[in-house]
């Protein structure tokens, strides 16, 4: 049976000037936010993407991304050799989104429906450090944390309260940690010690415990709201 391409069914627009509306129009579609954050941090493989999307289909990977494509959101790119792969990655315009993307997360981590225990992938953990930093509590500190998920070397800096996160080498980190991100979000937001996933040979720290220990003190889930 052929698949339909849903995001190019008029019916399912909303016919309406709204910016807001509109946007749903561009962005609505099951997945489609969760494709342009795993492509928030740097172009991806159509493997990447779809290993880090728990639970899409092939298909509906290649509809959500032919439908960002078309609507100026995505853009594909071949890599030069050696690697000659395919990549997708967002656009100037895509990147704008990011700010939604914090104020959504902050909003709905109140539900009382949230379950921060959920699976959550390396780029979704980045970008909640990005959402969640409170920089009262951080005050004066500088410091440079890695993170090593896989293959996958990650860097966040925090100076002058301000907090950057990037793909990246954690050579010159004062800490840095090789796990997984659902272990990272429990040991930062659930505030369980590292100790406890490294006795189990599940997380590798080195370099500057205390920098870690404090880095985790500058993030905390926001309160539920009252339902």
């Amino acid at each position: 049976m052929k698949l339909e391409k849903i995001t190019d069914k008029a019916g399912r627009k909303y016919h309406d000037a709204c910016g807001a509306a509109h946007g749903l129009d561009l962005i609505g579609e099951r997945w489609a936010l969760l494709v342009i954050r795993e492509l928030m941090m740097g172009p991806r493989r159509f493997g990447d993407l779809r290993k880090d999307l728990h639970g899409i289909s092939a298909n509906v990977l290649t509809q959500r991304l032919e439908g960002l494509e078309a609507s100026g959101i995505v853009t594909r790119r071949k890599l030069p050799p050696p690697a000659s792969v395919q990549v997708y990655e967002l656009t100037p315009w895509g990147y704008e989104i990011k700010p939604v993307f914090m104020v959504l997360g902050g909003w709905a981590a109140r539900s009382p429906r949230h379950d921060p225990t959920l699976p959550i992938s390396a780029v979704s953990i980045m970008q909640s450090f990005e959402t969640m930093f409170d920089p009262a509590l951080a005050g004066d500190a500088a410091m440079t944390v890695g993170f090593v998920f896989g293959d996958e070397p990650f860097v966040v800096q925090i100076e002058k309260g301000t907090i950057t996160t990037r793909r990246g080498a954690t050579d010159a980190a004062d800490v840095v940690l090789t796990t997984q991100p659902p272990l990272v979000a429990a040991c930062v937001y659930g505030k369980v010690p590292p100790g406890a996933f490294e006795a189990d040979g599940l997380m590798t720290l080195t370099g500057d415990r205390a920098v870690f220990d404090r880095f985790a003190g500058f993030f905390n889930l926001p309160e539920k709201a009252p339902v």
